[in-house]
């Protein structure tokens, strides 16, 4: 190819000085050529030289690894963020199972109490969930999902796994009303278990106590001593726990001991109760009994012929000895 006449370069410029360079630019490629063949000198050259050239390659780098080292950082911290995150959900959630169980486990507990119950007194009884809680002043009672249409009535006995807590005084179609023995209008007979003194406790304004202000000065009274309903009345069936005594003192009047008790049953914890069905009789005279007899299918009838007299027997022979000396 030939070369242009024209060109810039200073390399094959026109003219002697160009050609001159070009041929001691080729001999000196030549030579450095051999020698590093021959005598392996330009590595040691390389590696002297890349001692220089290393740190500016190192501080040109610099930029792009700060870039990328903040990049992996961020993406470091938000994935140890959303796992942080994560943990803690996780870590709520099972809390929340933790203590859904423990509730579970609560109520199992209190439901085999009541089991225990129904069959340790052996009473119809039917289950009831406390839905509502109306706690005031003036008015102690509870809600319950059970109403007319489960046969619930006025009067029933409400109780759980560990005394008496009241009874039925409203009934709807689907839920029904029950006053806790504590109401300030209520009242239930009762027995001192040790002593068998029958005496009646009343409900409190306190919401959480039953008041006795009726006890003769001369009663054998003490801290401790068990209350259990009496019977009398013929509303609550004798022998269920109802509290236990915790302060006895005198009347300002003097002329008879005022006692406190608190009530057996756990009237703010109880999420499950009873119903009582096989309530005391009611007071008055008992029914006529039934006239005893044969039944009826075993009575003669009287449209029937009379029967024939039976034929008398035949005398029989007597084979007994005659007596020794003959007949008188």
């Amino acid at each position: 190819m030939a070369l242009n006449r024209d060109d810039q370069s200073p390399l094959f410029a026109a003219g002697v000085v160009g050609t001159l360079r070009l041929i001691v630019y080729l001999a000196l490629a030549s030579v450095l050529m051999v020698l590093d063949h021959r005598g392996g000198w330009l590595p040691a050259v390389r590696y002297g030289l890349s001692l220089v050239v290393e740190p500016v390659y190192r501080i040109a780098g610099l930029p792009s690894q700060g870039f990328h080292a903040a990049t992996v950082a961020f993406a470091d911290r938000q994935r140890l963020t959303d796992q942080n995150q994560r943990l803690r959900e996780d870590l709520l959630l099972a809390n929340a199972k933790l203590n859904r169980m423990a509730s579970v486990a609560e109520q199992n507990q209190r439901l085999k109490e009541l089991l225990d119950t129904q069959h340790s007194l052996s009473l119809n009884v039917q289950l009831a969930r406390l839905i509502g809680v109306d706690l005031g002043s003036f008015r102690h009672r509870i809600v319950l999902n059970v109403g007319a249409r489960d046969k619930v009535r006025p009067g029933q006995v409400v109780i759980d796994a560990r005394g008496v807590m009241g009874q039925i005084v409203e009934v709807m179609p689907t839920t029904s009303v029950a006053m806790l023995i504590t109401d300030p209008n209520h009242a239930i007979p009762v027995t001192i278990e040790r002593t068998g003194l029958r005496t009646i406790a009343y409900g409190s304004r306190a919401g959480d106590m039953l008041t006795l202000p009726n006890i003769p000065v001369s009663a054998d009274v003490q801290v401790g001593d068990k209350l259990v309903t009496s019977g009398l009345g013929g509303r609550f069936p004798p022998g269920f726990p109802v509290g236990e005594i915790r302060d006895v003192a005198q009347t300002p009047s003097g002329t008879f001991l005022s006692a406190q008790a608190r009530p057996a049953a756990d009237l703010d914890r109880s999420e499950d109760v009873l119903l009582l069905h096989d309530l005391a009789e009611n007071a008055g005279p008992p029914e006529p009994a039934k006239e005893a007899g044969p039944p009826a299918s075993l009575a003669p009838d009287p449209n029937a012929p009379p029967a024939a007299a039976p034929a008398p027997a035949p005398a029989r022979a007597s084979t007994a000895p005659a007596p020794a000396g003959g007949a008188p």
